[in-house]
């Protein structure tokens, strides 16, 4: 009998997972389409999808209905990251093609650790209130994964292309078989057989990396001669239905690609301000942009050693990978990494990098003056430029080249739909599209900072609350407070502890107590020692507590050995004993 009654139930409870509503009453809709605010307004959700759009007034709600209040909150479309890479992980060690530390780290570990590590990305994006991605360039290997995570309720809708058609293959990644990212192609045969390649992984669309300055001869020239090549991928792409992104950061390559009717750039053009026939003959072939204008300067900051993560990205990212950024200042390949610094502090290296951003940025504002479609994207999981966060650093950019808010929000909704046809499926809060929501406690009109305020995340319906997505470890919280001490943000260095932690001088010394005396101790630290940095030698981990061997430099004129150990209590740092 009980067996029956545990079946019915269970047949209740699909019912109601099936047919139950949501309710989100008396909140502002973001309309992203007309750029306009609609107060008080009650959004139904029925089944993944948004069902009725009314005026509170004229709604009323059933006795048994599933409500959120939305009273003085903002509802917006989903975000969208038009740019990715899942085969990178946004650390140090990600592209040994720029920085080769395959003798530190194996490239065949980098690529492992990105593999097991990819549901926290899809976690973090969903956080970060982005449920749509664009991968566009990855490995069959994760064209493979990218298939595991279909409807999973943590997880981000995932397009991705499979290894980049290029003229041009580093060394570094030959020879990766299924984690090779690039198919290199010599001929308009080997563009044929390189589409043809790829659609047994049924890639969502295809990608070419349109490199030219590794040839001898002139940047025109070389370009020229890959056109027909290029022309022959992006007809055996549409021959078989999938759209075709490229890798132009030339306006000549950006040019060639448009006029042999590629779909989607994505990146601006860095080389020279684009005239109006430029524009013209974007807006002609409809074709969408993406101006990245963030990852350059975070290869910069990178090499030169002066990265400056925010609090939010310090609290947010994976705390691994962007942990590894402050690598640089320790690793034992003191020639190289000496080099890096130096060269990417010259002058001239620095007004180049200036330069081009100048110019993403005037293109930017002329493209979308001129009419052009632009969606926001990253290039995230390039070196620096860390997976979900960097979004909110690309929309502060988009910003700074004169765009409105209102513009910066649709190129990260609607308009990244808009690349693969997914606009009459969602991007816009409307009825009989997918709710992939994010609800807002302030107004993102007002200001953009108000885009990371969020108070829950709605994906196919299912509703979350962004403090759940992540699961927190011991090791997860000290490394996010060992990335603060480093990067000297007392905010996020105080946010992983308890608000009555204490401090001990091993064994049994209290030297602090409390979140307010610790803020008060490192900001002093923090102020005083602009060069701290902490360096983990070893680490034991034993359930919850860590116990790091640690070098200190930065706070006089030698090292400090010593070791701490971390006690974690509810998701919280409990105690800390340090032995100096």
């Amino acid at each position: 009998m009980r067996y029956r009654v545990a079946f019915l139930t269970f047949i209740i409870f699909i019912s109601l997972s099936t047919f139950s509503q949501t309710y989100i009453t008396n909140v502002t809709v973001l309309d992203v389409i007309k750029q306009k605010l609609v107060p008080a307004q009650t959004v139904i959700i029925k089944d993944g999808i948004i069902a009725n759009i009314q005026s509170s007034k004229k709604i009323k709600l059933p006795a048994d209905a599933v409500t959120i209040d939305g009273t003085g909150k903002f509802l917006m479309p989903g975000l969208t990251d038009a740019h990715v890479h899942f085969f990178q992980s946004g650390g140090l060690y990600t592209r040994p093609d720029a920085i080769n530390l395959t003798k530190d780290q194996p490239y065949e570990h980098e690529i492992a650790w990105v593999h097991d590590n990819m549901e926290d990305f899809l976690r973090r994006y969903l956080q970060c209130g982005i449920t749509s991605v664009i991968d566009v360039g990855d490995t069959y290997s994760f064209l493979q994964q990218r298939d595991s995570f279909e409807n999973k309720n943590y997880a981000p809708s995932i397009y991705m292309t499979g290894p980049l058609l290029t003229s041009y293959e580093p060394d570094v990644f030959k020879n990766l078989k299924t984690n090779e990212p690039f198919i290199l192609v010599k001929t308009p045969e080997d563009g044929i057989k390189g589409v043809q390649a790829e659609l047994p992984y049924h890639p969502d669309f295809i990608k070419i990396w349109y490199i030219v300055s590794q040839n001898k001869d002139s940047v025109e020239a070389s370009a020229k001669r890959f056109a027909p090549i290029a022309k022959v991928i992006i007809d055996e792409a549409h021959k078989h239905g999938l759209k075709v992104a490229v890798h132009a950061t030339e306006r000549i390559t950006a040019q060639l690609a448009v006029e042999n009717d590629c779909d989607y750039l994505v990146h601006g053009v860095e080389d020279e301000i684009v005239n109006d026939d430029f524009i013209k003959l974007l807006k002609s072939k409809k074709v969408i942009d993406c101006p990245t204008l963030i990852v350059e300067d975070d290869y910069f900051k990178t090499f030169g050693q002066t990265t400056d993560y925010s609090t939010y990205d310090l609290m947010n990212s994976n705390p691994l990978q962007i942990g590894s950024i402050k690598d640089l200042k320790h690793l034992p390949d003191t020639t190289m990494i000496g080099f890096y610094k130096m060269r990417f502090r010259m002058p001239a290296v620095i007004n180049k990098w200036h330069h081009d951003d100048s110019v993403r940025m005037v293109n930017l504002k002329k493209m979308i003056d001129g009419g052009i479609t632009i969606a926001a994207g990253t290039d995230a999981g390039n070196i620096g430029t860390q997976h979900a966060t960097s979004l909110y650093d690309e929309l502060q950019a988009m910003k700074a080249s004169g765009l409105t808010n209102w513009q910066i929000i649709q190129s990260a909704t609607i308009n990244g739909q808009k690349i693969l046809n997914k606009e009459s499926e969602c991007g816009s809060i409307t009825v009989g599209k997918k709710a992939d929501l994010v609800l807002l406690s302030a107004n993102p009109i007002d200001s953009l900072s108000n885009i990371t305020k969020i108070d829950l995340v709605v994906k196919n319906g299912h509703v979350m609350s962004p403090d759940t997505l992540i699961k927190v470890t011991p090791l997860s919280l000290v490394e996010q407070q060992l990335n603060a001490y480093n990067a000297r943000s007392i905010d996020a260095f105080v946010a992983p502890y308890a608000d009555d932690a204490e401090l001990y001088q091993f064994p049994g010394k209290l030297i602090g107590k409390g979140k307010d005396a610790m803020r008060k101790a490192y900001t002093a630290i923090f102020n005083s020692a602009p060069g701290l940095h902490c360096e983990v030698k070893d680490r034991i981990i034993l359930g919850n507590t860590i116990i790091d061997k640690e070098v200190i430099t930065g706070m006089g004129p030698s090292k400090i050995d010593g070791i701490s150990i971390y006690q974690i209590e509810n998701n919280k740092i409990k105690k800390v004993y340090i032995i100096l």
